[in-house]
């Protein structure tokens, strides 16, 4: 499965879980960690377990296992980390003050394009 059908597969399961913002940005150039970040919301911790529950079982019923997880139930910034897509899950207050878009505006957001 193509990296770019693997990161529609998490944006649906994240939107299922009704994640909030979900931004997608294309890194592939800028860095080597990986190929896209996605960047999604939650408003409680309840709700950040359950969006990284669907994105790891939807994933892993791809065939694609999580290398890394940092972040637990408890979290409010859980960072899965599926070699080519990391995906960032955070609670607002967290995702305001890490600004990852910011940080990565080098990158090339791709939401419309795969949303």
């Amino acid at each position: 499965m193509e990296t770019l059908e693997l990161v529609k597969l998490a944006v649906d399961a994240l939107k299922d879980k009704k994640a909030e913002d979900v931004r997608i940005i294309d890194i592939h150039e800028i860095s080597t960690i990986a190929d896209y970040f996605v960047i999604a919301s939650g408003s409680n911790s309840n709700q950040l377990g359950a969006m990284q529950d669907a994105v790891d079982e939807a994933l892993y019923k791809a065939g694609v296992h999580a290398k890394q997880i940092e972040g637990n139930r408890n979290s409010t910034w859980i960072l899965m980390d599926y070699q080519d897509i990391i995906v960032h899950l955070f609670s607002k207050e967290d995702r305001l003050f890490y600004d990852l878009e910011r940080i990565w505006r080098d990158g090339k957001e791709i939401t419309d394009e795969i949303a």
